[in-house]
């Protein structure tokens, strides 16, 4: 019987429906919000699972055709990562088929946040299905199982790796905790799998798994109402888990294979896809998400992480929540130290940071129009007396010799990057003042103003004295990005219709970035205007692809024009509180990223 805490006067009958139970009253910290129909009674973003707490999204929802009646929803990434549901394939973005030790799939409603950004699955039914106890209390979700037990365990050698079975005597949460990411297919994989059941001492004792066929170190431990799966495996391979029914089985294989392809419709216009892509007589598992650009109420834009400066880095699934985007890729590239990004930004209409390099962009405007190339900005500062100068960098980490903008979108100070600068103050146009660097630690800028910092650029000085007037004058190059409000930069540029361009010398990428085998990001666009932001670390039994192969993966996808995106550790691709592409304790933190927002369906 499933119990759920109601904090409004409903009729009883209508619970006795449902088969949930009231539970006594408990007070409630949850926001408060009032969305469309239909409208909350409560959200949370903590659960308590069979008394383990775990960060993930719940709403608690009074039905908008039956108001008699209320429902809870958990969010499909908690399903998933949490209670270990596997998505089934759906063409139909209103319902989510699922399966869980079930023969066949279960569809589940789906509901989107009012505020954008989650999806959650209907578990009203399906809980009282199952047995499950579940009560909102404030913040937290409690969700209590039926207690399991563990009946057999049993490894064995195959041709392709190991395979792990335990046998259950009635369905149990299970959730890979850690799964650390090996660097180039070379290094051990750390494996964490818990599972919320207990099996008898003696059969724990006399579980044996030796190494070999893909493992370096594997033990079963038990504390409390947990089972713990423990150990090592080669870095090429993976654990891929599947759930069978009569009688209940855990299976855990740990091969180089990847697990069988994917395509959600994930709400309209956002497809989550996943398959196995060929190139060269060598196999690349690929993740990405399709944008319909041209859906209603479906946008892309370039986000970062601090919402009161550029200068900063968080991990792309903090990024994505902070923005409230529904899905999000890491973008272009940065200084780890400075945490400064060092490539093109602009956000609606406004230029966060200037391009480098003349390296590769994405440019996009709401109608779903997109255009990729390498690009410059061109931007001249002029005095009332007709002098001009180039600035060289606007908002930027990248250093080199001349003058460099900062405005308050860097925030409200500056640093130095170099030991020795000028920093001139201008306010309303006007300089206010002149002071080496050395003068201070950080330089404030201006709020209706902006600072210029001459880096080896001493000529310009005495041009530039205090109550000088100014004007700065600002273009792209080539002028066809100019209408563009919306462009991330990053590079090397992979493919322009259709053929692959990729020329990582020409952008000023050194050796040996050109060649080598790594983690890929991207972003492309097909012949029919989808956007593909995609993913993809490593090829089957070794390290991911090089440039090439990947321009080459991206067109089998589809792409016509594709742009590389910061890859390495950095490579991420998230959707509605979930990394797709890898354990979120192995995502390194980036400076900025294409966030993708979704207007929930009416």
């Amino acid at each position: 019987m499933t119990s759920v805490l109601i904090t409004q006067p409903i009729v009883l009958g209508s619970l006795l429906a449902l088969g949930l139970t009231l539970l006594p009253a408990t007070p409630s910290r949850a926001q408060s919000i009032t969305p469309a129909a239909p409208p909350l009674i409560k959200q949370g973003n903590q659960l308590r699972i069979n008394g383990r707490p775990f960060p993930g999204l719940w709403t608690h929802w009074q039905n908008a055709n039956t108001p008699n009646q209320q429902s809870v929803g958990i969010s499909d990434a908690v399903m998933r990562q949490r209670l270990g549901f596997a998505l089934n394939d759906s063409n139909d973005f209103r319902q989510q088929p699922v399966q869980w030790f079930s023969e066949n799939p279960i569809p589940l409603k789906t509901r989107f946040s009012p505020r954008g950004g989650y999806r959650y699955l209907d578990v009203t039914a399906l809980a009282q299905t199952l047995g499950w106890q579940v009560q909102p209390q404030g913040n937290v979700l409690n969700l209590s199982t039926p207690a399991a037990q563990v009946l057999s365990l049993k490894a064995g050698n195959q041709p392709w790796g190991r395979r792990l079975v335990f046998t259950l005597d009635r369905p149990a949460p299970w959730r890979i905790t850690r799964l650390t990411n090996s660097r180039y297919g070379k290094a051990d994989r750390g494996l964490t799998l818990t599972l919320d059941a207990v099996a008898d001492p003696t059969l724990l004792k006399a579980f044996k798994v030796t190494p070999g066929n893909g493992v370096k170190s594997l033990k079963v431990t038990q504390a409390g109402r947990q089972m713990t799966l423990q150990g090592a495996i080669a870095g090429t391979m993976q654990p891929i888990v599947s759930m069978l029914t009569n009688p209940n089985r855990l299976v855990i294989d740990i091969r180089a294979t990847p697990a069988k392809p994917r395509n959600i419709l994930w709400a309209p216009g956002v497809q989550w896809r996943e398959q196995v892509i060929g190139v060269g007589g060598r196999q690349f598992p690929v993740v990405w998400v399709a944008i319909n650009p041209s859906q209603p109420g479906v946008n892309l834009k370039p986000i970062w992480g601090n919402s009161r400066a550029l200068v900063g880095t968080q991990p792309l699934s903090t990024m994505a929540q902070l923005s409230q985007a529904a899905a999000a890729i890491n973008g272009g590239f940065f200084n780890r130290t400075n945490r400064t990004p060092l490539g093109a930004i602009r956000r609606d209409g406004r230029w966060s940071s200037s391009p480098i390099l003349n390296r590769g962009v994405a440019a996009w405007n709401p109608q779903g129009q997109m255009q990729m190339g390498r690009m410059m900005l061109r931007e001249t500062l002029t005095t009332a007396t007709g002098k001009t100068f180039t600035v060289v960098s606007r908002d930027s980490g990248y250093r080199r010799a001349g003058i460099a903008l900062y405005t308050p979108t860097w925030g409200s100070n500056y640093t130095p990057l170099n030991k020795v600068e000028t920093i001139i103050t201008v306010a309303n146009n006007q300089v206010v003042n002149q002071r080496p660097s050395q003068s201070a630690r950080a330089f404030s800028i201006p709020p209706n103003g902006y600072l210029l910092v001459l880096r080896n650029f001493k000529t310009a000085s005495a041009s530039l004295v205090p109550g000088t007037q100014l004007n700065i004058q600002t273009t792209t190059v080539p002028a066809v990005f100019n209408p563009f409000p919306e462009v991330m930069g990053a590079g090397p540029l992979l493919l322009t219709n259709g053929r692959v361009v990729l020329n990582a010398t020409a952008e000023q990428f050194k050796p040996p970035f050109g060649t080598q085998a790594a983690s890929r990001s991207g972003i492309a666009q097909t012949a029919e205007g989808t956007v593909l932001l995609a993913a993809a670390h490593n090829r089957v039994g070794g390290p991911g692809p090089t440039l090439r192969e990947w321009a080459l993966i991206l067109r089998q996808l589809g792409g016509v024009n594709a742009l590389n995106l910061d890859g390495g550790s950095s490579t991420t691709l998230y959707l509605g509180g979930q990394l797709l592409d890898r354990h979120a304790v192995t995502a390194a933190r980036v400076q900025n990223g294409i966030g993708v927002f979704v207007q929930p369906p009416n």
